[in-house]
């Protein structure tokens, strides 16, 4: 009865959202910038639970840290139909899903994905223990209504059809990697076993989840980095690339001993913990994409790290480098022109030179922002009211993960070589 009443909300939710389209996803605000209202409003929360099917021996599931799955519909001869809807509209076209199936004797079932006026963005990762994800295997995958461009929202199809071996065993199928509230956390304690880092609140999400803050600090130096990530939920490449960032420059290198004694580091690993573990497209609880709300500060998430930034500029905290990461169609950098922010800016422009002289196997546009004003994103936020020089890191979505790992790791090691310099 249950998913029954469930059911009947979501279609009138779709039916209430049917006009209402999503838009291109990517960074946006690089020409003229306008005020973007930041006042929450509603989001669907989704059923969570199991759905049973064939006499209870198929089953689905949502029920789990990220999870997004809002319908399935059993279509006959081991065909399902599988709907995924956003949190609210308009939205980014970037629609996560992620769902456990399983089933009491083992058979090959077919999965039809749709989604709510958008389409097959994220390629299927599967996964035994919610961990280690790999690609499904391209033979088990059909695009239907493909695209007609060559990059981007164009390029994919619309429907996708997947085919996957199940047994007693559940295989997540998922956007991309997990990586809800508790795991980011376990790899936020692991790090804070060194002597030096440090591990506190900051603030509390809409769903009171902690805004997790690392402090990685050796000395007495008042000189600091802030790195955040993760503000849109499905943008994990984005942080997979901070974590080497973050973990090399905590490192036990000489290179990060010697970083250390003249600079802090500020992490927040996680922006929009409560989107995270909901399985949110792009937004935080209160509906709102959280990178737009570095104007206003209408959402506790954002307020947050402004709180944390102006309390430790009080403390005498010169803050010299910020970077937001992200994720999108490909890697791409965001840094503001040095027609705004001149030599103190150029920085972020010779560590993007460095980064792409270590890494020339794939090159990384670079797309610099003269609209600053209103910040209302973090990166102009950081350098209009605290006078660093910031960019918008952004990962691809399907850019190879040992490659993430080593870019993260060489923009560590080229940022301290470069503050170093000015020391």
């Amino acid at each position: 009865m249950k998913k029954v009443f469930y059911t009947a909300l979501l279609i009138i939710f779709i039916i209430a959202c049917k006009n209402q389209k999503p838009v291109a996803q990517g960074y946006q605000g690089q020409g003229k910038s306008a005020v973007v209202s930041t006042l929450s409003k509603p989001v669907q929360k989704q059923w969570k639970g199991i759905w049973t099917f064939d006499n209870e021996i198929t089953f689905f599931s949502n029920d789990f840290e990220s999870g997004r799955l809002n319908g399935i519909t059993a279509d006959g001869n081991n065909h399902y139909t599988a709907l995924i809807t956003a949190e609210n509209t308009p939205v980014n076209v970037s629609p996560w899903y992620a769902f456990k199936v399983w089933s009491k004797t083992p058979k090959t079932i077919t999965i039809k994905m749709t989604y709510q006026d958008s389409r097959s963005r994220y390629y299927p990762k599967i996964s035994t223990d919610g961990e280690n994800f790999t690609p499904l295997d391209s033979t088990n995958f059909t695009g239907i209504n493909k695209g007609t461009g060559d990059f981007g929202i164009k390029a994919v199809p619309e429907i996708a059809e997947i085919k996957i071996d199940i047994s007693e065993k559940p295989i997540f199928i998922t956007a991309q990697e997990l990586y809800g509230s508790t795991r980011v956390k376990k790899w936020i304690d692991s790090l804070a076993t060194k002597p030096f880092i440090a591990t506190y609140e900051i603030g509390k999400s809409r769903e009171q989840r902690a805004m997790n803050l690392m402090e990685i600090s050796d000395g007495e130096h008042k000189k600091a980095i802030m790195v955040i990530s993760r503000q849109h939920p499905p943008e994990v490449t984005g942080f997979l690339a901070m974590k080497s960032f973050v973990e090399t420059l905590s490192g036990d290198s000489p290179k990060a001993q010697k970083f250390r004694e003249n600079y802090d580091l500020f992490v927040v690993p996680l922006m929009n913990p409560d989107g995270v573990d909901n399985g949110h497209w792009r937004h935080n609880t209160g509906g709102i994409d959280l990178n737009r709300d570095w104007q206003d500060f209408n959402q506790p998430e954002t307020r947050s790290v402004r709180d944390f930034l102006v309390k430790k500029e009080s403390e005498g905290y010169e803050f010299v480098f910020g970077a937001d990461f992200h994720s999108t169609w490909d890697d791409i950098y965001y840094p503001i022109d040095t027609t705004i922010t001149g030599e103190k800016g150029k920085i972020v422009f010779d560590w993007i030179n460095n980064i792409t002289n270590r890494l020339p196997q794939k090159l990384t546009n670079v797309k610099p922002s003269t609209a600053i004003k209103p910040t209302m994103v973090s990166r102009n936020y950081f350098y209009v009211n605290h006078g660093m020089p910031a960019i918008v890191f952004e990962l691809g979505d399907n850019t190879p993960r040992d490659f993430l790992k080593e870019k993260g790791k060489v923009a560590a090691e080229e940022l301290m070589d470069l503050l170093d310099s000015q020391n």
